[in-house]
């Protein structure tokens, strides 16, 4: 077992797609340095097919700032049309289970609202701003 290492399997039913998940923190964040990721999953939010490949820096600014929020940027190649984008966003966490991701796909911005019990997590999606979507996540 690697506990820097997640994989999973992404179904999304409206393409009938079914897509390898897979994120590996290739460097653990410490006081003065960020996480680094490295990962995969489906491209980019919305899209009918296609697998994305991205790198992150991301840094819990809570001890610096007092307010639980970490910021993150990276790159993603999404092969639905080869293109390499500057991605980013922002995890803010309210307590109680509770988390919001603000998340630029390099196109588009997407809000999300989470809900986390135990190892089941639910997640309210604004894709693009413009249509909502839930996604369900059972870790074991």
């Amino acid at each position: 077992m690697v506990p820097t290492l997640s994989l999973g399997v992404e179904y999304n039913p409206l393409a009938d797609d079914v897509r390898p998940l897979a994120t590996w923190i290739a460097m653990k964040e410490k006081a003065k340095r960020p996480a680094m990721i490295f990962g995969t999953s489906s491209d980019r939010i919305g899209t009918p097919s296609g697998q994305a490949y991205f790198g992150t820096l991301s840094k819990n600014l809570n001890e610096l700032t007092g307010v639980p929020i970490a910021p993150y940027a990276g790159l993603s190649y999404g092969t639905y049309d080869g293109k390499l984008r500057v991605i980013g966003g922002l995890w803010a966490n309210f307590g109680k289970g509770f988390s919001t991701t603000l998340i630029w796909d390099g196109v588009d911005l997407h809000p999300t609202l989470r809900y986390q019990y135990r190892q089941h997590v639910f997640t309210l999606l604004w894709v693009a701003t413009e249509n909502a979507g839930l996604s369900y996540s059972i870790a074991f």
